[in-house]
């Protein structure tokens, strides 16, 4: 497990990432700690800030069951989405109703600024504040499947315009998607609480 914090100078992308790590499958090294720590050394000047690393045995990861997302799953709403390029402007909300709730979908996909080729994913929006319009929201979410950009851009992006549009109070912003060079990425961004424990959902 790798966290990488949103205000490094640079993203490290996934590609490189598992090439990286293929380049141990000859390597002896005496502990997992000692791993870990040529991990975060590497990793950190890449990323050009501190990088978190956790290195887990394969028996301590077997037992895992995969993840379910809490909350009201949008999926299933009976709208109509039109528009595949992101458009803020379907997001509102219900000033006169406060509630605090999890939103989620399957629907995600972007675009990889590099080779074009699509990226889904899941995402989970958490918020306290005015009750955001669910139909909305989901046309938001869909409205990126023409996006070109990094997956840490997208899920900051979901954030500010959320934040912008349906002024929550407290919100996160959270996507897990599926796997790129057999790398799961989960972006996060929050105001008010800390990244989840790791977790990986069916779907990954």
């Amino acid at each position: 497990e790798i966290r990488v914090p949103c205000d490094t100078p640079n993203l490290i992308e996934s590609k490189s990432l598992k090439l990286y790590l293929n380049s141990f499958a000859m390597s002896e090294l005496a502990s997992l700690r000692q791993l870990e720590g040529v991990l975060i050394k590497d990793l950190g000047e890449a990323a050009g800030g501190n990088v978190a690393v956790r290195v887990s045995r394969v028996s301590e990861t077997e037992s895992q069951q995969p993840a379910r997302l809490p909350g009201l799953r949008l999926d299933a709403l009976d709208v109509t989405c039109k528009t595949y390029d992101v458009d803020p402007n379907s997001l509102g909300s219900d000033s006169g109703t406060i509630v605090r709730e999890d939103l989620y979908s399957h629907l995600l996909r972007s675009l990889c600024p590099v080779t074009g080729q699509p990226d889904s994913g899941s995402v989970l929006v958490s918020y306290r504040g005015p009750k955001i319009d669910r139909e909305g929201l989901l046309r938001y979410i869909v409205s990126y499947r023409k996006h070109n950009d990094f997956h840490e851009a997208c899920v900051e992006r979901m954030f500010v315009d959320i934040l912008d549009n349906c002024g929550v109070q407290d919100l996160t912003v959270c996507a897990f998607y599926q796997r790129r060079g057999g790398i799961d990425i989960n972006p996060f961004r929050s105001n008010f609480e800390a990244p989840p424990r790791s977790m990986r959902l069916w779907r990954q």
